[in-house]
């Protein structure tokens, strides 16, 4: 069986949860069949099974708004993607950026598409402010693309029921496949080198944030948040890619604010290295995922498989992978249904934040017990050999089904032609 995988993100250029599953995705899968990744990114290597092709499209000539930069590249890929000759027997698509690419790929090669949900538009209206009317663009594209997928893999329950909710798809084709971790890479290390680099005092406990300075991972509720915290616990917010520039001002403004008046506040404004956060994750006292919107949450994976006890919200797929009070605490961050996934009470969800986090940063015991218990879920039950022998069963369960219909085809065809 021929794979081909449709990717925005793909190493070294990994900026989200999205870009780690198919990197590991296609790493396993790669071992089992040949699989073939086409990206967004300049790049062009092939190792054992795995051939991996970029597609960088010149946008210099755009002569569209700023905001629409961004959704027609991803068009011009995705037509480059299958201008460029399908050879495979199924395609896998991964984020709205790619789907474009797999929506051609099965009406012209007569291929199934598969597509894995790492995030749903109508659940982040605040990309508005990113793309403007691209937003109504990714939307459509992604609700085309789910609505005609011969199947569509949701990495939690509660995405899956938000596929449902939102789109008119047939539930028999919606499984759900979590993400994975790999815990040879991801384990406890206590080097302090990455420490003495950030200047993080390695006799106080700090609490550690790794994400995009994006309204979707609620690092603003962890920043107000921290006036709350004991004086002795040291803040890590490892932040960078921001949304919008208004936005990233926003976010500079407070920190700065809070870093005036209190010290131990160390912000790490870029995208470390894959060790550095490991190393981060390894030696926080605690992990915080304010996110309000989390369909996964992979980087909750990463820190319990390093053995850090969690502090995150009750959203979506983290409150399927913390489990309160064994391997974290999950604060309720009370979304309103009438202003999707932004807290009716924020300065509460602040709080509680805040809260859970001192309760931690309190008793030593409890956190390292919740650490153990963590890393222990994690090595019992997310693994992406796993993952891989789930994703090729699916496979294999639509291309039997395809050869079915192709047959009985062929069979009204040759009855056709006998009349």
């Amino acid at each position: 069986m021929r794979v081909l995988l449709m990717t925005n993100e793909f190493p070294p250029n990994i900026y989200g949860g999205a870009g780690v599953h198919v990197e590991y995705l296609s790493r396993e899968l790669s071992r089992l069949t040949p699989v073939e990744v086409r990206s967004f990114q300049e790049q062009a290597f092939s190792q054992g099974q795995l051939k991996v092709l970029g597609t960088k499209i010149d946008v210099s000539g755009y002569a569209c708004s700023k905001e629409l930069i961004s959704p027609l590249k991803a068009l011009a890929t995705c037509l480059a993607f299958n201008t460029q000759g399908i050879e495979a027997d199924i395609v896998h698509c991964h984020t709205w950026y790619a789907h474009f690419g797999g929506i051609m790929a099965k009406l012209l090669y007569g291929i199934p598409l598969v597509i894995t949900v790492h995030s749903l538009e109508p659940l982040r209206p605040w990309k508005r402010e990113q793309i403007g009317r691209g937003y109504d663009l990714s939307s459509w594209v992604e609700k085309t693309a789910l609505e005609m997928a011969d199947a569509i893999v949701a990495v939690s329950s509660s995405t899956r029921e938000d596929i449902l909710r939102l789109f008119d798809v047939d539930p028999a084709r919606v499984p759900v496949i979590a993400n994975g971790i790999d815990t040879d890479e991801y384990t406890q290390t206590l080097d302090r080198s990455v420490l003495a680099k950030y200047s993080i005092d390695p006799d106080q406990p700090y609490v550690l944030f790794v994400g995009r300075m994006t309204r979707q991972k609620g690092l603003l509720y962890l920043l107000r948040a921290i006036t709350q915290l004991d004086a002795d616990t040291q803040v890590v917010l490892c932040a960078g890619e921001s949304d919008t520039p208004e936005l990233q001002r926003e976010l500079e403004s407070i920190i700065a604010e809070l870093r005036a008046h209190r010290p131990g506040i160390v912000w790490i404004p870029e995208m470390v290295s894959r060790q550095t956060t490991i190393a981060l994750y390894s030696q926080a006292a605690v992990f915080c995922c304010p996110s309000i919107y989390e369909p996964f949450g992979i980087i909750n994976l990463e820190a319990m498989a390093c053995g850090t006890a969690v502090v995150g919200s009750r959203v979506g797929g983290i409150a399927e992978v913390v489990v309160d009070g064994e391997t974290g605490l999950l604060i309720d961050a009370n979304i309103s249904p009438a202003m999707p996934h932004d807290p009716m009470d924020p300065e509460g969800f602040s709080s509680a934040l805040a809260e859970g986090i001192k309760r931690l940063i309190r008793n030593p015991e409890l956190r390292k017990k919740m650490g153990a218990a963590g890393r222990q879920r994690v090595l019992d039950n997310y693994s992406w050999h796993s993952v891989a022998e789930q994703t090729l069963s699916l496979y294999k369960s639509l291309l039997h089904g395809h050869s079915v219909a192709e047959q009985t085809l062929s069979l009204y065809k040759s009855l056709l032609h006998g009349q």
